[in-house]
């Protein structure tokens, strides 16, 4: 193998199957003392990423700025991938929208009243893999 094959760029559907199969990730949002980043259990359904939230420092700065970057990532034995999807967050309010969200299969990870939902529609998605392995000998260089 070469370092050439050591990254490989996922495709958009790629990158929704790893989205599709995790239920963690890092929300990165801007608040008024500088980036913020809030570890958050998800779902996602046609497209756009959930999740569920209290009154608090994130749902304001999703309020004040709802432009976000959300990430994911993982290993196995030989590969590790991370997706990063930018988009824009809003927070639920209608329904027919809370309705839909209630169906989804997610519930807080922790025994505390999250009942904001708040949907991020994505604008671009990225993602790698990249094959693990041993480092190369620096002599070779």
């Amino acid at each position: 193998m070469t370092e050439d094959d050591a990254i490989v760029e996922l495709t958009s559907d790629q990158c929704w199957q790893r989205l599709y199969t995790e239920s963690l990730g890092r929300l990165a949002i801007a608040t008024s003392e500088g980036a913020d980043i809030f570890p958050i259990n998800y779902a996602g359904s046609e497209g756009n990423l959930y999740f569920r939230t209290a009154p608090g420092s994130k749902l304001l700065g999703l309020t004040v700025n709802p432009s976000v970057a959300f990430e994911i990532d993982g290993y196995d034995e030989s590969t590790a991938f991370s997706v990063v999807v930018k988009g824009t967050a809003e927070h639920l309010d209608h329904g027919a929208d809370i309705d839909m969200a209630d169906q989804l299969p997610l519930r807080p990870w922790i025994p505390t009243l999250k009942y904001r939902w708040v949907r991020i529609r994505p604008v671009t998605i990225t993602g790698r893999t990249f094959r693990l392995d041993t480092e190369p000998d620096r002599s070779s260089f």
